[in-house]
């Protein structure tokens, strides 16, 4: 069945960079858009960013030059590279392919 497992979240203060990864499996990875949310408390869950089965890319206009969103198709993974965080991007972040979701993972960005 498909899996999706985030990991790489975390605390880190203001400015600073974190990298999550989902690794996949249960499907055939190459042939599907890949994409990220994000959900803050008290919020809805939010398009962060996907990138198609060619590598394009969209990202929600918060996070536009800041993040980076990339897949590795033979390791079967996406990441999220975020840099110049700001509180406003603390939240569980979640993979997500058709209609399969991970469990997500904390990001807490605070001094």
């Amino acid at each position: 069945q498909v899996q999706l497992v985030e990991s790489g979240g975390g605390l880190v203060q203001p400015g600073g960079s974190l990298r999550l990864s989902c690794a996949a499996s249960g499907f055939t990875f190459s042939r599907y858009a890949m994409s990220w949310y994000r959900q803050a408390p008290g919020k809805e869950r939010e398009l962060v960013a996907l990138i198609t089965s060619t590598g394009a890319t969209t990202y929600a206009d918060s996070v536009k030059g800041r993040f980076t969103i990339f897949r590795d198709n033979a390791k079967i993974t996406v990441y999220l590279q975020m840099n110049s965080l700001k509180p406003e991007d603390t939240a569980v972040y979640y993979c997500k392919t058709v209609n399969f979701w991970g469990q997500g993972t904390q990001v807490t960005v605070s001094s």
